[in-house]
């Protein structure tokens, strides 16, 4: 680790010496001064850190001392100062975890029933409740872009997106299969149900990062309808975009014109398709690592909601709570935090700064 932060201060020093000569030219001042700015704090935390294991081994020459006063403060400083460094140290292996560049990103959150009916619609509208409670929690924004309704209260699909920094990087690890039991209202016999329903959480897209030919979408336009056929729209306002290579094909009804629709849709295709993309590249980088923690692939099922037992179980960690009304409030961090640290020891691992066992 020593060896990698050596080089990390030489280019951080090197950046300092660019700026003083960079001159008139802005556009490079300003890349230079990014770059600067994102290792600044690796590079402090560097420093401390040199600086605590330079005065530790000083603290245990003294340790030898015939003096026993002078043994016993050396001890006490000898304690604190490894305390220090071990803290440092694990600072610095975090912060040199390569980040996911999507991290910082709003989310797109696509939730379909599974098996299971009119129970698993109303499941996937729990689900959704559950995100916007999650959401209001931290100040995000909710905004629903598109819905398939069942006319109960429950969604056959329903496609939203949530607004805020750093929502991709705990709303990530929601991706899967989630499986509730429970008596359904419907069910007049009292009999327990199994129902799922997918979650897909995907990272918003700028127009830039994926380009799409006009020649790779096909646009179909129609009446938007309501739960039950009723149209509510008399113009045709509704936008259906497939995606001709890959046969992807987005429908959004849900605004009042044909536009807003178009770039709803088109906003949900960009990010589908990057995340194709991403998926072939983690595939191809380490598909050992994914199954670690789960890729997120719909197949898999992460999390068992248990009515009866008011327990919510995350099979990937197993990791449970016994107060089910909190989780479907939203409070589901505590299965996230875990999911996420053990997902950063993994990348620890991958680049060969974990703790020995």
């Amino acid at each position: 680790m020593l060896d990698k932060l050596v080089g990390i201060e030489d280019r951080y020093d090197e950046l300092n010496r660019l700026l003083m000569e960079v001159g008139t030219d802005y556009q490079r001042a300003a890349e230079l001064n990014q770059e600067r700015s994102d290792l600044e704090p690796l590079v402090g935390k560097a420093r401390l850190y040199r600086q605590a294991l330079a005065q530790l081994d000083e603290a245990r020459l003294l340790q030898d001392s015939e003096d026993e006063e002078m043994r016993l403060l050396a001890e006490a400083e000898v304690a604190e100062l490894s305390s220090q460094a071990d803290s440092l140290e694990a600072e610095i292996k975090s912060m040199l975890v390569p980040k996911d560049p999507r991290d910082k990103r709003s989310v797109i959150v696509e939730i379909r029933a599974g098996t299971g009916g009119d129970e698993a619609a109303l499941f996937a509208a729990d689900l959704f409740r559950m995100y916007s409670r999650y959401a209001e929690r931290l100040h995000w924004h909710v905004d629903i872009l598109s819905t398939n309704e069942i006319g109960i209260g429950g969604y056959k699909e329903i496609i939203f997106e949530i607004k805020g920094k750093g929502a991709y990087s705990r709303l990530k690890y929601e991706s899967g299969v989630h499986r509730v039991q429970r008596i359904p209202a419907t069910e007049s016999s009292g009999r327990i149900h199994t129902s799922t329903a997918t979650v897909a959480v995907l990272a918003e897209v700028d127009e830039v990062e994926i380009d799409i030919p006009e020649a790779d979408i096909r646009t179909d336009v129609y009446k938007s309808a309501g739960a039950g056929g009723q149209n509510v729209q008399k113009n045709a306002t509704a936008v259906r975009i497939t995606h001709i290579p890959t046969g992807i094909v987005v429908a959004c009804q849900d605004e009042r014109s044909q536009l807003q629709n178009r770039i709803r849709a088109m906003s949900i295709l960009r990010a589908r398709l990057y995340e194709m993309e991403e998926e072939k590249r983690r595939n191809e980088m380490d598909e050992t690592r994914r199954s670690q923690v789960g890729s997120g692939e719909r197949a898999e099922k992460i999390r068992t909601y248990n009515y009866p037992q008011s327990r919510v179980t995350d099979h990937r960690i197993n990791v449970s709570s016994y107060n089910l009304p909190m989780v479907m409030m939203g409070d589901i961090d505590q299965f996230i935090d875990e999911l996420s640290t053990r997902d950063e020891t993994d990348r620890l691992a991958a680049v060969g700064l974990a703790e020995d066992e």
